[in-house]
């Protein structure tokens, strides 16, 4: 009997020890999924720039590239996926291993080209990490145009509907978009004129041939330093710095902010602390002067943006772009 409890004993012991140690292992698991991205990254990241190399996208990711490298313990390698108008590079970026390896600058063509049917992603395919920088749709006029304000452009514009023609840089891109976004909004009519890119449209501004454009300040700043055109309002929430007596078109009434972007995104289903890494990295990067002061030197504005309100802002363009483009009836 006496042995019997024994033996008892021990199993019974055994029966809690395997147990607890079931248990044990059930509470590490997630402990260990948390940590997935403890030790990213463990090899050099690949930064998709889905534009040639030599634009302001390709300066912007290769800027972004030489300041992270700095405080990354693994290199980021900057790769051109040039085509359609951005859709080749960012699908690729889309479809890439969910591990933090591959990751995608993305621009506002995130948001324009899917509802385009231009592209086979959707911003849904991806999870953002942070925007790096933004710049505003600006109104610029030749100097010695006869208007000083944007309300007295505007007051023109409903006068003559259809005489005033804004410059854009393509059918159904973001300057387009902008323009037709401010025309709805205060109830005139332009007559859009798309050019090959901003700097036609520009070009065309300076020489008569059009009233204005609606591209980013960027585009317009040497001129304008030079006094051969002026800004009668920016579409941003906040005045440019490098504009300070430009209002918004919010200070003069009308709620509408419109602009390009880029930033950084990840396929959707990275884990969340892999995308903590690249997030906090970015932050680092805006703050870095040796960044900063490239973009200043490309006038680009740093405008950065954590995860979460990089995605509310994508959000926000998505649902913007979408009824736009079907109100123009501009789906391919």
């Amino acid at each position: 009997m006496k042995l019997k409890s024994i033996l008892s004993g021990f199993a019974a012991t055994a029966l809690i020890a395997s147990l607890v140690g079931c248990s044990s292992g059930n509470s590490a698991a997630p402990s260990d999924k948390q940590s997935a991205g403890e030790n990213y990254p463990k090899k050099q990241i690949e930064l998709i720039v889905p534009y040639a190399a030599g634009g302001g996208t390709d300066a912007v990711a290769r800027a972004f590239a030489d300041s992270a490298n700095k405080t990354l313990p693994q290199s980021i390698g900057v790769v051109n996926k040039n085509g359609g108008g951005g859709a080749v590079g960012m699908s690729e970026g889309a479809k890439a291993k969910p591990d933090g390896y591959k990751v995608t600058l993305v621009t506002v063509e995130m948001t324009t080209l899917p509802p385009l049917g231009l592209a086979a992603f959707t911003s849904d395919d991806f999870k953002p990490v942070a925007r790096l920088n933004a710049d505003p749709a600006a109104i610029t006029v030749r100097a010695d145009a006869p208007w000083n304000t944007i309300d007295e452009f505007l007051a023109y514009a409903k006068e003559n509907p259809g005489k005033i023609r804004i410059g854009n840089s393509g059918t159904g891109a973001i300057w387009h978009l902008a323009a037709t976004a401010l025309e709805q909004k205060v109830g005139t009519k332009f007559n859009h004129i798309p050019f090959d890119g901003a700097n036609p449209a520009v070009t065309a501004l300076l020489g008569g041939h059009i009233e204005a454009v609606s591209v980013s300040p960027a585009e317009v700043a040497a001129h304008v330093e030079a006094g051969k055109l002026k800004v009668l309002a920016v579409m941003a929430d906040e005045r440019v710095e490098k504009l300070k007596d430009v209002p918004t078109l919010k200070e003069e009434g009308i709620d509408l902010s419109i602009g390009t972007w880029r930033g950084l995104a990840v396929p959707k289903d990275t884990p969340d602390d892999v995308v903590a890494v690249l997030e906090a990295t970015t932050k680092k990067v805006t703050e870095d002067k040796a960044f900063t002061d490239i973009l200043e030197k490309m006038n680009l504005g740093v405008s950065y943006a954590d995860s979460a309100a990089f995605k509310e802002a994508i959000q926000k363009d998505n649902e913007l772009f979408t009824k736009l483009v079907s109100d123009l009836g501009l789906k391919k």
